[in-house]
């Protein structure tokens, strides 16, 4: 996997390209965790992301977690078809905040 990293100011987007699975969700998680402290929006692009497991939802719950939990805003944009599903199937799609 992937991961490009850009911030502007207090808004941070990474985009992620590849396979989020097992493997790779701890390497998301840390690059996650040694640059969220000052951020105050997170946009996670995944037009690129062919693959999402439950390691790596579990990322992202978390993360949800460490944004609300500061007053933040994390926002997940463009899935393709197969990773909507898997929020669908889950109840992420109720839980995180998706723009298509």
């Amino acid at each position: 996997m992937e991961i490009k990293t850009t911030v502007n100011g207090t808004e941070m987007t990474v985009a992620l390209e590849g396979r989020l699975d097992t493997t790779t969700a701890p390497e998301l998680e840390k690059e996650l965790e040694t640059k969220l402290d000052n951020i105050d929006i997170l946009i996670l692009e995944f037009e690129k992301l062919q693959y999402i497991s439950s390691a790596g939802l579990r990322v992202l719950l978390g993360t949800q977690k460490k944004m609300n939990a500061k007053k933040g805003s994390m926002v997940i944009k463009h899935l393709n078809e197969m990773i909507m599903e898997v929020f669908e199937m889950t109840g992420f799609i109720d839980i995180l905040n998706i723009e298509n």
